[in-house]
C-alpha cells in the first residue's frame, strides 16, 4: 500500500521521481533511483526518510502508511480540516460507527444527484 500512496501523492503534487528525490535532499540522480525503488517496492523506506517524504509531499505520514484507500482518503481529509473540524469529526466518526442506520442515511444522501443532495443537506441543517 505504501508504494501506491507514494505514487499517488507524488503525482498529485506533479513531481517527477527526480524532483521528489531532489527536494528530499537526496540529489537528482540518487533521489530518482531511490524514489523509483520505493515505488516498485524494491527498497523499504526508513523512518527518517519517511518523515522527509511526507513533509515534501505535504501529506501526513499516516496517509502513506494507511492500510487501504478509504483509510488513506479519510486521513488526508482529516489533515486538511482545521482543528475545530477535526475535533468534531473525531467525535462524529465513532457515533456513526455505533449508529449504522444514521450512517446509512447519510451515505444515501451523499449518493443523490448534486441538486437534490444540496436541498437535502440544507433541510438537514435547518432541522437544528
Amino acid at each position: 500500500m505504501f508504494a501506491a500512496r507514494l505514487l499517488q501523492a507524488r503525482q498529485l503534487r506533479g513531481l517527477s521521481q527526480r524532483a521528489l528525490g531532489d527536494r528530499m535532499g537526496l540529489g537528482k540522480d540518487k533521489g530518482s533511483s531511490r524514489i523509483n525503488r520505493y515505488e516498485h517496492q524494491v527498497t523499504a523506506i526508513g523512518f527518517d526518510n519517511l518523515g522527509a517524504l511526507a513533509q515534501v509531499l505535504d501529506v501526513p505520514v499516516s496517509y502513506l502508511l494507511a492500510d487501504d484507500a478509504a483509510m488513506a482518503d479519510a486521513i488526508l481529509a482529516l489533515s486538511q480540516a482545521d482543528e475545530g473540524q477535526r475535533d468534531a469529526l473525531a467525535a462524529l466518526i465513532p457515533a456513526l460507527v455505533q449508529e449504522p442506520a444514521l450512517l446509512s442515511r447519510l451515505v444515501k444522501l451523499l449518493q443523490l444527484p448534486k441538486r437534490e443532495q444540496s436541498k437535502a443537506l440544507k433541510a438537514l441543517v435547518q432541522e437544528d
